[in-house]
């Protein structure tokens, strides 16, 4: 029952970002007033809800967006400030990104459990945050020349004209739906994924999956926040910020689909890596803001005249103060839930730098005699390492968070059925699985040790030499860690329940299977 209740947070967050950001995919659509909001909604309350079930399954590989939240009543306030924040800037009928929310609000919870922001991470989104509507703005100029050139060549019939454009705001609002629904799922319900209620089952032959039904209520939530609150902050995206032509509202959609592509496509990354050419970051990017930046584009585009910069100025004033005002609201909710609800928001977590750290730290080049003044005692959490380090070492802040990663210390236990019974066990090649069973029953105190005996263990858990062509798979590889330190995790006991945890097993030197051919190698990074 209290799974359930914190499942509300994220229900409501799903509930919010049904009603800001599906004026992303339609707005253009209703305020030109080609599609009638009712038909607008519910096209895009479909395929939210088939995007979220048929290909959320994404989000048990991306936890950690929320994994540095280690408790479940802090992901429930987490989740609920995000929320709030979004509601808010809705109720003003601003587009803003839910992601912007999620982000503040993590970060809020981070300054409340003295836990160290990964700053390199953040970096790279805030860019893309600057980033993303000028790209979009570039596209949407471009497609809008050619289609004008387009128009201008073949002269269709007007009544031929409209009836295309409609059209093809219906496919394009489909398809920003149905990715909207599985892109965003994961921001909505991943973090519940691992404490999900409900269990398969099969209905005329056909398994359904818990994590689907999951999926499929946060879709569910999202579409009621669709009909119920979206269509004032359509009607700003569509006709608020400039007075749209059908033809420029469908190019809009086109140049936001085109962006969010752009960061996100793996498969055009290879490419572009594979021939030489500078990739685009892949991050979680707003689709507000690519929607924004299309409309911009084409306004300047028209000379600028008719864009209402006063509600420009509105609409980034709520861009920047939507991750402040989650932050401060997270971490308000935090010190709430904690001592008035008497609910413990984060786990302790303690690092320490010994032996074993300083020898893997050297293996990444990473050697400072400040080190060796800092081993074997225990600091209660990250900012008080950080600080430590900052002192004793000379240290720049990248080498800092790698040395604070390495000395987290936790309990992770090698259960291949943990895998196996999952689909996620489609995921991973046979060399795999079998370095997995190889080290069934092991736990360890260090996630990099995981990696490790991995590594040792079968060469398919090895990264290869940092390259352009090797980007794509290094980066698969590192999610499929990831995705194993999160599901071999053992939980710290939550005082207020009473559960049994498995004890430690004994640890030692690994060695490679006998079919394979495996030499010792170092830590996977």
């Amino acid at each position: 029952m209290e799974v359930i209740f914190f499942l509300s947070s994220g229900l409501f967050l799903g509930w919010s970002l049904g009603a800001n950001d599906a004026a992303n995919v339609f707005g253009t659509a209703v305020g030109t007033r080609m599609v009638k909001f009712r038909t607008a909604a519910l096209v895009c309350s479909v395929f939210i809800i088939l995007g979220a079930v048929i290909s959320g399954a994404g989000a048990a590989h991306t936890l950690g967006r929320l994994g540095a939240v280690n408790a479940l009543p802090g992901a429930f306030t987490v989740a609920l400030a995000a929320g709030l924040t979004t509601w808010w800037m809705t109720r003003l009928n601003l587009p803003v990104s839910t992601s912007q929310a999620i982000v503040g609000a993590i970060i809020g919870w981070n300054f409340y459990a003295d836990t160290v922001t990964d700053t390199r991470s953040l970096g790279s989104i805030v860019t893309t945050w600057v980033a993303c509507p000028l790209l979009a703005a570039a596209v949407a100029a471009l497609l809008y020349l050619a289609a004008r050139r387009f128009i201008a060549r073949r002269r269709p019939h007007l009544l031929s004209l409209d009836a295309w454009t409609r059209v093809g705001l219906l496919v394009a609002g489909a398809f920003g739906s149905y990715s909207l629904g599985a892109n965003n799922i994961a921001n909505v319900m991943g973090v519940f994924v691992p404490d999900n209620p409900f269990p398969d089952f099969t209905v005329l032959g056909l398994t359904i999956s818990g994590a689907q039904l999951l999926f499929a209520l946060g879709g569910l939530a999202i579409a009621v926040g669709v009909f119920t609150f979206s269509e004032r902050v359509m009607k700003t995206v569509g006709g608020g910020l400039l007075r749209l032509s059908p033809v420029a509202a469908l190019v809009v959609v086109l140049a936001h689909s085109i962006t969010l592509f752009l960061f996100a496509s793996e498969g055009l990354e290879h490419v572009l890596a594979s021939v030489g050419l500078p990739t685009f970051p892949l991050v979680p990017v707003s689709s507000s803001q690519a929607v924004i930046g299309a409309i911009i584009g084409i306004g300047l585009l028209k000379g600028g005249k008719d864009i209402r910069y006063g509600v420009l100025g509105e609409i980034s004033l709520g861009w920047a103060a939507t991750p402040v005002l989650a932050g401060l609201m997270s971490f308000g909710l935090l010190f709430v839930v904690e001592n008035v609800f008497d609910r413990h928001v984060s786990h302790d977590v303690t690092y320490r730098i010994d032996a074993a750290v300083i020898a893997d730290l050297n293996t990444t080049g990473i050697d400072d005699p400040g080190l060796l003044r800092l081993q074997n005692r225990d600091r209660a959490n990250s900012e008080r390492l950080q600080h430590d380090l900052k002192k004793a070492t000379r240290l720049d802040d990248s080498q800092i968070l790698d040395v604070i990663a390495r000395a987290k210390l936790g309990n992770w236990h090698v259960d291949p059925a943990l895998v196996s019974r999952e689909r996620d066990r489609d995921w991973f090649s046979d060399g795999q699985m079998q370095a997995i069973r190889f080290l069934a029953g092991r736990s360890y105190e260090r996630s990099w040790a995981l990696r490790h005996d991995l590594a040792t263990a079968s060469p398919e858990w090895r990264p290869r030499a940092a390259s352009k062509q090797n980007k794509l798979y290094n980066k698969e590889l590192e999610l499929k860690l990831e995705y194993l330190e999160q599901v071999f995790s053992v939980r710290e006991r939550d005082p207020d329940q009473e559960e049994e945890l498995p004890e430690p097993a004994a640890t030692g030197p690994v060695t490679a299977p006998a079919d394979t051919t495996a030499a010792p190698v170092s830590a996977p990074r």
